[in-house]
């Protein structure tokens, strides 16, 4: 009998984000999107920084997944994310502006007090948030498949 469903548990430090019963997950690996559906191969993969994507009947739910492991088996997605939170817990102005104050560091290339590193992953904590954010509010209006 074909699995028709993937248990998707998706974990921070400090909490449980998702555990639900889902029909597609589309998880950002550290080399690139990754789709998965029931049945599929079991891996371990490293998480970039991105948007998760996964659906429930015709519905798709979009979240953060920021660094971390992926684990994916026949029937089962379990995502240890060091940061992770779902499209509607974003807020989107505060998510630009924390880009726009990231990119004003980044674009400051003779300051010896910018921390570089924590720059970047500044600007790319705020992208991420932005692109999901968005990508909810678009998906509400045209209920479509998530391009990534």
């Amino acid at each position: 009998m074909p699995i028709e469903s993937i248990a998707l548990q998706v974990v921070t430090p400090d909490r449980r984000v998702v555990e639900e019963s889902v029909e597609e997950v589309q998880v950002p690996g550290d080399q690139g999107y990754l789709g998965v559906l029931p049945g599929h191969a079991p891996l371990m993969t490293e998480l970039g920084a991105g948007m998760l994507s996964y659906r429930k009947g015709a519905t798709w739910y979009y979240l953060t997944a920021l660094r971390g492991f992926a684990e994916v088996l026949a029937d089962r997605v379990t995502v240890l994310a060091e940061r992770a939170e779902r499209a509607e817990e974003i807020d989107l102005g505060r998510a630009e502006k924390a880009a726009a104050r990231a990119r004003e560091r980044l674009g400051r290339l003779q300051d010896p007090e910018v921390d570089w590193a924590r720059a970047q992953a500044a600007l790319e904590r705020a992208m991420v948030r932005v692109q999901v954010a968005a990508k909810a509010g678009s998906a509400l209006t045209e209920g479509h498949r998530p391009e990534i």
